[in-house]
């Protein structure tokens, strides 16, 4: 009995101990649930919906690039695209033999689309081909049963609607490479484009706009199950140029079938109103992918379609320099309006004879007869006068040989000569380099954007610069007003001796241009012709009456060159034209500058809030 009573306290109390252990673990247990599931439930729900939702970024549309008025000259089109989920084709490579026999694939496409086959999950889409037509794309959807695992999907696309006529001035965009992506994830999105040249390139950042977000249900491997919530990107801001895109097409008209460049400010302002360099090039080739076939025609084009000719094009100024010439000749009192000067033809310094273009000379001649003339001996002997440095000082004065503070990449800044320049180059200057740098030969070379600057500046007095930047997300930017800029710092007689000068070229007797005579004789314009060497002349060869430039190879012909203002007693529009090869600027460059000019009168942009009527299409043959 003893015994049994024993053995049921130690029963008792090893069951009190299992109780005791149990009701200890259960308490742990409970305690721990109460932690995971009330105190911190929060924070795993939060982990268990981020292991269940997948959140990626969308592209933004791009925002548009409009011209003065509000065309659009870049925007956004849909993109139909092929895409391919493997996991959903039996067999990818005959899948891909299918869609090839329906729209070809090249060799190129094959091999990118395996390397990201490789590359990537088996759930996650392929690009095959973009840029599908509407005949191409139900083409895919009539033969959906045959090519397991093609889908389409619709994107966005640049679009150019004026096409090459506006190309370097827009620009134009392409993919980004991996330095790229590497500063902006944003640029890892499919279909996503950067600016690479232009006006796209400028304002690359504030055209790209914002990414949108999308939310999808995922399963544990990562698949899309649905879509739970989408925003959509913000898109970026549109850019609204200076540039009138019809009168644009006018210039482009104007220059034809040249080797060419030509540029439309409103010479008050500096707003730039064209800017037309002919060949160009289609911009949207980049968006897609540029064959070689295609580059290497545009790169062994000598006419070079790729380069902004008005930006980045550099030649020698020829007879349009003289006004820098006599301005500086002025302000130096080097010489005076009244100075007069004998034109026999040449000049003779050392044992170096300097040529006039007129054989037999213009005799003695003023200042306002010598821009008249067009006289070489008379601006070879200012030249003399007036010294390199003073010429140099008074060109960079006038936007010559300097960068311009254009809102648009690559221009390049010529070259307007010193003597501190010529000795850095390990050579003595010497009164020879002086005497041709007179007539815009030797050293100095200039943009037809610095030309257009240069002019502007003569006829308004004004440091005008220019510019193509008018609008930005509908804001007025500065610079519109006149009064915005400051006064160049000569005074209205001197600068009026050298337009007159200007005007007397076309509106004269005996001037080198009346062939840029405007048909209206109400308004006058003032300009100045010029024509510039590309190679020497000896004097051998001119002084035997059989030198004609007509019957070089064209890439040995002179420059033709022309600078203009209008109108004469009021300065609006500043016009400057350079026709590559075109021999003498009074008759290749002269008329077309007299038609731009025309042109822009009578459409008058600066005037206009809405766009006069213009044919868009592509005028050019």
């Amino acid at each position: 009995m003893k015994r049994d009573v024993e053995r049921t306290g130690v029963f008792t109390r090893r069951a009190l101990l299992l109780l005791g252990g149990q009701l200890a673990v259960l308490g742990t247990l409970g305690s721990r649930l109460y932690q995971v599931q009330v105190r911190e439930g929060a924070r795993y729900n939060t982990l268990a919906d981020e292991n269940r939702i997948s959140a990626r970024m969308i592209a933004p549309p791009r925002g548009r690039i409009l011209d003065r008025f509000g065309t659009p000259v870049a925007g956004n089109i849909t993109n139909w695209r092929a895409v391919l989920v493997a996991e959903q084709a039996d067999n990818v490579k005959a899948t891909l033999d299918a869609f090839s026999a329906l729209l070809p694939l090249s060799e190129y496409e094959r091999v990118r689309i395996d390397r990201e086959l490789h590359r990537r999950r088996k759930f996650i889409p392929v690009l095959v081909k973009e840029f599908l037509t509407w005949d191409e794309m139900a083409a895919i959807e009539v033969n959906a049963p045959d090519l397991p695992g093609i889908a389409v999907d619709a994107g966005t696309s640049r679009s150019y609607p004026f096409g090459s006529q506006l190309a370097h001035v827009v620009g134009y965009v392409a993919p980004p490479n991996e330095a790229d992506v590497a500063d902006d994830p944003l640029l890892a999105l499919p279909g996503i484009r950067i600016g690479r040249a232009g006006m796209e390139k400028y304002h690359d950042l504030g055209l790209r706009g914002r990414a949108g977000a999308v939310q999808f249900e995922v399963n544990a491997v990562g698949r899309i199950i649905r879509e739970l919530d989408r925003q959509e990107g913000i898109q970026g801001e549109d850019v609204g140029l200076t540039i009138d895109s019809g009168l644009q097409l006018s210039v482009l008209n104007s220059l034809g079938d040249e080797s060419a460049s030509a540029v439309v400010m409103d010479c008050r302002n500096g707003e730039v109103l064209a800017m037309a360099t002919n060949p160009s090039f289609d911009p949207s080739v980049f968006n897609s992918g540029v064959s070689q076939a295609q580059w290497l025609q545009w790169t062994n084009d000598r006419r070079t379609p790729l380069i902004n000719k008005a930006t980045s094009g550099l030649y020698a100024p020829g007879s349009t320099f003289k006004m820098a010439v006599a301005l500086a000749g002025l302000e130096s009192k080097a010489i005076t309006p009244a100075d007069r000067i004998n034109c026999p033809g040449y000049l003779d310094l050392g044992g170096t004879r300097f040529h006039c273009w007129r054989k037999g000379g213009h005799g003695m001649l003023n200042l306002r007869g010598g821009l008249k003339n067009s006289c070489d001996v008379f601006f070879y002997e200012v030249a003399r006068r007036t010294g390199i440095d003073h010429i140099a000082t008074m060109a960079n004065r006038l936007g010559l040989g300097v960068e311009l503070d254009l809102d648009l990449p690559g221009q390049r800044t010529g070259l307007i000569p010193t003597r501190e320049w010529r000795i850095g180059q390990g050579h003595a200057w010497n009164i020879g380099d002086t005497i041709v740098s007179g007539i815009g030969q030797g050293y100095v070379q200039v943009t037809p954007l610095q030309l257009c600057t240069y002019v502007s500046r003569v006829a308004t007095g004004r440091v005008v610069q220019p510019h193509l930047t008018r609008k930005l997300a509908g804001v007025l930017q500065p610079g519109v007003e006149p009064d915005d800029w400051p006064m160049l710092g000569m005074t209205d007689k001197m600068l009026n001796n050298v337009r007159e000068g200007m005007w007397a070229v076309v509106n004269e007797a005996g001037g080198t241009a009346p062939q840029a005579r405007l048909a209206d004789p109400s308004v006058q314009l003032a300009g100045k012709t010029g024509s510039a060497q590309v190679r020497r002349v000896s004097r051998e060869l001119r002084e035997s009456g059989h030198f004609d430039s007509d019957k070089l190879p064209w890439e040995y012909r002179p420059h033709a060159l022309f600078v203009a203002y209008a109108p004469y007693d009021a300065p609006r529009y500043a016009v400057s034209v350079v026709i590559e090869h075109g021999n003498a600027g009074a008759t290749a460059a002269g008329p077309v500058a007299r038609d731009i000019m025309a042109a822009t009168l009578r459409r008058d942009p600066a005037n206009r809030s809405v766009s006069p009527s213009a044919q868009v299409a592509d005028a050019r043959p």
